[in-house]
């Protein structure tokens, strides 16, 4: 089955597997202690240029999301994100769970708006009622967003200058950071992001890794014994070496951003495939994630043959797709993809 459904489908990396097998037998100490997680930590420093940087490694997305909101909220406040952000979309309440309200706000291809989000703040504290409800404590986006669409540096700085003047911090989900570094259409980098917000994740498991995120702090800003709250939510690795031999590879030779970039290549192949045969986008994505419309006779044809998400109904007759291509992608996969669109055209 061909599968363009995610962009995690595969394992890891060949050269993060090769350290993970050329490193088993090392005996090493646990919980994050040992010489390749200092290693990696020491790397992501340096390629945020942040040496003050505090960074952790934590094995999931949904995990570090829940566990860096819940740790930097107090009980009474929520994060606000847009309509279409993971944490309100599909993390299971993972974040309500932990005791804090996602506040939604309206999405622009997946963005927020500066002055939606001012605006927001604005009418919250001029309510004299808001005493009584829940404050938000926290401004969460995802780079790129669920639509694959990329904040500008101009946008990221107008967000970060709303938060700062009420105080709240602004934190970013990377889960598919390497896309968006690597997209041609992008001028914001890693040590741009380490700048200019918060708290951010550079995602490994779906950018080459077997599993793992490493969770960056740009101004030795964590929370007070953040590897205790770690533990306490039951997060901390015992062999947090599985965590560390992966990122260290990923940060040697800039691994991260040269597998990245082949996920963004046979993302355009695919989208020149697709326009040569008339096919409509639900929106421009300059990342690895692409949204078609098709029309529901053919995608029925077409799961038979290929493996892709289900975004949302177009219409009665239409239904928005995703194609994800990822850093293991190739073009014989691509040209495959184009066959089996072509065998079920209707």
């Amino acid at each position: 089955m061909l599968s363009f459904a995610s962009d995690y489908t595969e394992g890891a990396h060949p050269r993060v597997l090769r350290r993970l097998v050329e490193t088993n037998m090392e005996q090493l100490p646990g919980y994050g202690a040992d010489c390749y997680c200092l290693s990696a930590i020491e790397k992501i420093r340096t390629a945020c240029q942040c040496p003050e940087a505090e960074v952790y490694l934590l094995t999931g997305g949904t995990q570090t999301n829940a566990i860096v909101i819940d740790t930097m909220l107090d009980s009474c406040e929520g994060v606000v994100c847009a309509a279409t952000g993971h944490v309100n979309v599909h993390e299971a309440g993972a974040i309500e769970h932990s005791g804090h309200k996602v506040l939604p706000l309206p999405e622009h291809q997946g963005k927020m708006d500066a002055e939606e989000l001012r605006n927001y703040l604005v009418n919250f504290y001029q309510d004299e009622n808001h005493e009584h409800m829940v404050f938000p404590g926290m401004v969460y986006i995802s780079h790129p967003t669920e639509y694959g669409t990329l904040y500008s540096q101009e946008e990221l700085t107008a967000l970060s200058a709303v938060c700062r003047h009420y105080h709240i911090p602004l934190y970013m989900d990377g889960a598919r950071l390497g896309y968006g570094l690597a997209g041609s259409q992008t001028d914001l980098t890693l040590p741009d992001i380490a700048r200019i917000c918060d708290v951010f994740y550079i995602g490994g498991t779906k950018v080459g890794a077997l599993c793992g995120e490493a969770v960056v702090f740009p101004r030795h800003n964590a929370p007070a014994h953040f590897i205790t709250k770690i533990k306490q939510r039951g997060a901390l690795l015992a062999k947090g070496r599985l965590l560390g031999v992966q990122f260290d590879a990923l940060f040697t030779d800039n691994l991260y951003i040269e597998i990245s970039r082949n996920a963004i290549e046979m993302a355009e192949r695919m989208k020149e495939g697709l326009r040569e045969r008339h096919y409509s986008f639900h929106l421009e994505s300059p990342t690895n994630q692409q949204f078609i419309i098709l029309n529901n006779r053919q995608m029925e044809q077409l799961k038979e043959r290929v493996d892709f998400s289900f975004w949302e109904k177009k219409d009665a007759d239409h239904t928005v797709v995703r194609f994800a291509t990822s850093w293991a992608t190739t073009e014989e996969q691509v040209n495959q993809l184009m066959e089996a669109l072509d065998a079920t055209a209707v």
